[in-house]
């Protein structure tokens, strides 16, 4: 099956790959909205937040029916927010991006199911301040099921990667604790990065961990400036994660290689 799809060409299914990405990535802002609040994500269907009118499936559409529509709801002309189409947009870039990358493999599948939870979650913890259990400890076992079953992948190299994802921030955050007696590090970042960990293997972590820093403190510094709150300024490290997360799978293992391969070679796999 896979010899005949890789006749089809290319263009083809990278399209088709966005599609279901902009189809997912609708889905996931019915999850990013819900799920903090407790309610269904079955039911009801999709409403407007101000007029509470069903949207109609034709309204309803990724990306194109906020276009069409002027960003705005059809019954009460209230503005829609850019995020709707922003979040569609995101999933749909990623899952053509996995494609391209990695072709007809298991670990396409995998990496599909990684990013979209990562994009829902990362907007939840922009909004909430949270990173819901439902998502990184059931993506911890699902990452380490996905290794013990896909021939491609190490159990023992995802249970390393979960062991010192999460044993690096709960590290930080003891001693955090130990030293200004307030908590600095979240629970839900702990567990995200034992979840990253356990999907990208051990070798990911250093290079998530110095990149989300990298990230997370010039986003850090801007909000305390413009906020004029000091670096005491709560932001969610979660987002800054994720970013980190998904730079590498689509560059970061080849950098991470190139760096062990450098400065440790003993540790590097090229070896």
């Amino acid at each position: 099956m896979l010899e005949a799809l890789s006749l089809m060409p290319v263009w083809y299914f990278a399209l088709l790959f966005f599609l279901v990405g902009a189809v997912l990535g609708s889905f996931a802002n019915v999850l990013i909205l819900r799920i903090p609040e407790g309610e269904s994500v079955v039911s009801p269907r999709s409403r407007c937040p101000s007029c509470k009118k069903t949207i109609r499936w034709y309204d309803n559409i990724p990306i194109l029916s906020w276009l069409l529509l002027g960003a705005r709801c059809r019954h009460c002309g209230v503005k829609i927010s850019w995020r709707y189409p922003f979040v569609e947009l995101i999933t749909a870039v990623v899952f053509c991006g996995l494609y391209l990358k990695l072709g007809w493999q298991w670990l396409l599948v995998e990496y599909m199911i990684f990013s979209f939870a990562l994009i829902v979650v990362t907007f939840i913890d922009f909004d909430h301040m949270i990173l819901p259990d439902i998502f990184t400890l059931s993506g911890i076992v699902i990452g380490l099921v996905g290794a013990a079953l896909n021939p491609d992948r190490s159990f023992l190299n995802a249970l390393g990667g979960m062991l010192m994802g999460g044993g690096f921030l709960w590290a930080v955050a003891a001693v955090y604790f130990l030293l200004r007696k307030e908590e600095g590090m979240g629970g839900g970042d702990i567990k995200l990065l034992a979840w990253i960990g356990a999907v990208l293997g051990w070798m990911s972590i250093p290079f998530v961990i110095l990149a989300s820093s990298l990230v997370g403190s010039l986003v850090g510094l801007g909000v305390a400036l413009k906020t004029k709150g000091g670096l005491k300024s709560a932001i969610p490290f979660g987002p800054y994660l994720v970013i980190a997360a998904l730079i590498y799978i689509f560059a970061g293992e080849e950098i991470a290689e190139w760096y062990f391969h450098l400065f440790v070679p003993s540790l590097s796999p090229v070896n």
